[in-house]
C-alpha cells in the first residue's frame, strides 16, 4: 500500500497532552481525506486516460503490449479502490472515537506510526506476530 498524501505535517504533541484527543483525531482525519481525495482524482484521471487512448492496433503485439498495461492500470486502480474503502472505515473510526488503539490487544498504536500509515489497526508488535504467522503458514 502506497499513501500519496505528503502534505500535512506530522502532528507534534504538546507535552502532556491526551492521546487521540479531538485535535490529533481532526489530524488524521484531515490527512485521511485529503489521501481519499487524491486517489480518486487519481481514478478518475485513469478512467479519462483510456477513454483518450482506447486505440485499436492492427499489430498483435501493439495490442497485447496495450492491453497488458490496461491490465496493470486496472489492478492499481482496483487497489486504490481497496484504500479508499479503508480509508472510509478509518474515518468512521475516528467520528466513533475508535481510533488508534490496536485491534487485537487494545494498547495505543502510536502518533509515529499513524503518521507512516494513517489506516493502521494493529500496533507494531500484533502487527509484527500478525506477519510472522502469515510467513509461517505461506511457507
Amino acid at each position: 500500500m502506497v499513501l500519496l498524501n505528503k502534505t500535512s505535517a506530522p502532528y507534534t504533541p504538546k507535552k502532556g497532552e491526551k492521546y487521540m484527543n479531538p485535535k490529533q483525531r481532526a489530524h488524521f482525519k484531515s490527512v485521511l481525506e485529503a489521501l481519499k481525495e487524491e486517489l480518486s482524482q487519481d481514478i478518475d484521471r485513469t478512467v479519462q486516460t483510456m477513454q483518450d487512448e482506447a486505440t485499436v492496433f492492427a499489430d498483435p503485439n501493439d495490442r497485447a503490449s496495450q492491453e497488458s498495461d490496461i491490465a496493470l492500470e486496472l489492478r492499481n486502480r482496483d487497489r486504490e479502490r481497496k484504500l479508499i474503502k479503508k480509508i472510509e472505515e478509518t474515518i468512521a473510526r475516528i467520528d466513533a472515537d475508535e481510533y488508534g488503539f490496536c485491534n487485537n490487544c487494545g494498547v495505543e498504536i502510536g502518533l509515529k506510526r499513524l503518521e507512516a500509515r494513517p489506516t493502521a489497526t494493529l500496533c507494531i508488535d500484533c502487527k509484527t506476530l500478525d506477519e510472522l504467522r502469515e510467513r509461517q503458514t505461506a511457507g
